[in-house]
């Protein structure tokens, strides 16, 4: 950082820089930073001084990056982005009634979707914001608060608490189930067609997994439908498309409705859980605070 700081002199000189580029104009930077046009012109002549490059091409009335000032243009624009994003979260954070919370779009559908109602009649107070996410984010990065994370529980960057049992039960629409005479034996269920929860980013157990744990000789010979988020998977098997890999906290309460339903008696129980997390020594505000000791109300392990 000290050469960065010897580099660039003045951190507003980036300000000026990002402005400029986008607009293509000293007077457009000028007026959104509420400065002068000889100000911004000043504040790029010693950048481009520090950084021994021309970033813009002069001409009257009128200016254009070089490939150079692209190149740093991209990078700043990017850098500049991500510092007002994570101001910004900290900054709606910190208001009073609002927490964010960072889970999968499955958690989010088929497990805090159904219990809305409860959390806003226990909490009314509080605007609770679901942030779904494709893969587990970095919480203190992002400048957010609680997560909700698979694992041993023991992570170096957070402090967690369990959910959820990590438990799996093979699952069908009901007119599947029906049609195939469930519950069935899980050494029927190769005959059968498979849905595969393809996850890219997350560590998940595969049908390969659950055929092994449960004494079941099994091969993926790369056949069925294979999806890559498991809230794709669950619409297929509410489709009738097959049989997938049911996570009890996410799918019991369709089972309880009857628009699933268990095609085999037995499970498969990994060890691992879902924990409900934070950031290692973070002081949690009373609303986040509220919010976390209402999730783990409602855990089953």
């Amino acid at each position: 950082m000290q050469d960065l700081r010897r580099l660039l002199q003045s951190p507003s000189a980036l300000l000026a820089f990002e402005a400029a580029g986008r607009h293509l104009s000293f007077s457009g930077a000028a007026a959104e930073l509420n400065l002068t046009q000889a100000a911004i012109s000043y504040s790029i002549k010693r950048l481009e001084t520090a950084l021994g490059v021309t970033l813009f091409t002069r001409a009257h009335r009128a200016v254009t990056l070089t490939e150079a000032g692209e190149r740093f243009f991209h990078d700043v624009s990017i850098g500049l982005a991500h510092i007002r994003r994570s101001a910004d979260a900290i900054r709606r954070e910190r208001e009073p009634g609002h927490v964010t919370l960072s889970v999968s779009t499955a958690f989010a559908s088929y497990w805090m979707v159904p219990r809305l109602a409860r959390f806003h009649a226990a909490l009314p107070h509080i605007d609770l914001r679901l942030q779904t996410v494709d893969k587990d984010i970095d919480l203190a990065r992002e400048a957010m608060t609680l997560g909700v994370r698979r694992g041993d529980g023991n992570w170096p960057q957070f402090e967690s608490v369990p959910l959820a049992r990590e438990e799996i039960y093979a699952v069908a629409s009901a007119a599947y189930a029906a049609a195939i005479g469930a519950p069935v034996p899980p050494s029927r269920l190769p005959e059968l067609k498979l849905i595969h929860l393809d996850e890219p980013y997350r560590p998940r157990p595969s049908w390969t997994d659950w055929f092994t744990a449960l004494g079941v000789r099994w091969s993926d010979r790369g056949e069925g439908l294979r999806l890559n988020d498991y809230a794709l998977v669950l619409q297929a098997v509410l489709e009738g498309e097959g049989i997938a890999m049911g996570w009890r906290h996410v799918t019991e309460g369709m089972i309880a409705r009857g628009s699933l339903r268990r095609v085999c008696n037995e499970s498969f129980v990994s060890g691992q859980d879902f924990h409900v997390v934070w950031p290692k020594g973070a002081l949690l505000a009373p609303d986040t605070a509220e919010v976390r000791d209402w999730l783990l109300a409602q855990a089953v392990v």
